[in-house]
């Protein structure tokens, strides 16, 4: 089934991911409810008018996808749109809900490799990590965060499953790229499960 969805990531760098994710959304892509080319311009408006504009785009949404790109913490306001993609508040009689998020590793240079090493742990799993520097402390915070009783893939090593294990899951570009759908849904599910994923944002 469609969602809604809202794509947050750096303009300078990752805008022609982002034209791609809505191309590979297909029919889709018209529940696309973030910024285009028609959207307003908003250089010289007020941080409150930006804020507010913000909050309008994401609150019909349910999921978000965030490109993580090399700059992506230069951005002026996608920490803002992940905040508010988390965040449940009100308009008129309405209250959104918490939007489900998935990160999106952008392809550099061919690789993967500015952010993403991969090791073989001392019992034989292999586990993949990532370089928290490149990412917003509200990703972080909300990455490894499944609280379930069965919350990890391996019990030896204590790792987690790349997807179900954080409520902001993070999948490389091409994998994304090969089945949109597939990790739109896993996100959507996530937000109608809150109770397994901890801390997430509280309301402020």
């Amino acid at each position: 089934m469609a969602r809604e969805t809202f794509i947050a990531y750096k303009y300078s760098e990752a805008q022609n991911l982002r034209d791609e994710i809505i191309k590979k959304l297909g029919e889709d892509a018209k529940y696309y409810r973030g910024e285009t080319g028609s959207s307003p311009d908003l250089t010289d408006t007020s941080t409150q008018n930006i804020k507010e504009n913000l909050k309008d785009m994401i609150f019909c949404t349910s999921v978000t996808i965030v490109i993580i790109s090399p700059e992506l913490k230069n951005s002026n306001w996608v920490d803002w749109e992940i905040e508010y993609s988390l965040k449940e508040y009100k308009r008129g009689d309405t209250t959104s809900r918490t939007n489900g998020i998935v990160g999106v590793i952008m392809k550099v240079n061919g690789s993967y490799d500015w952010l993403i090493t991969h090791k073989t742990n001392s019992d034989g799993c292999s586990s993949r990590h990532i370089d928290n520097s490149f990412l917003y402390d509200i990703i972080t915070n909300n990455r490894f965060n499944l609280n379930t009783e069965n919350k990890f893939a391996c019990n030896t090593c204590k790792t987690y499953n790349y997807l179900s294990g954080s409520y902001i899951a993070l999948v490389e570009e091409e994998t994304f790229l090969s089945d949109p759908s597939t990790y739109i849904e896993d996100a959507y599910d996530k937000s109608k499960n809150l109770q397994n994923y901890l801390p997430l944002i509280k309301n402020r």
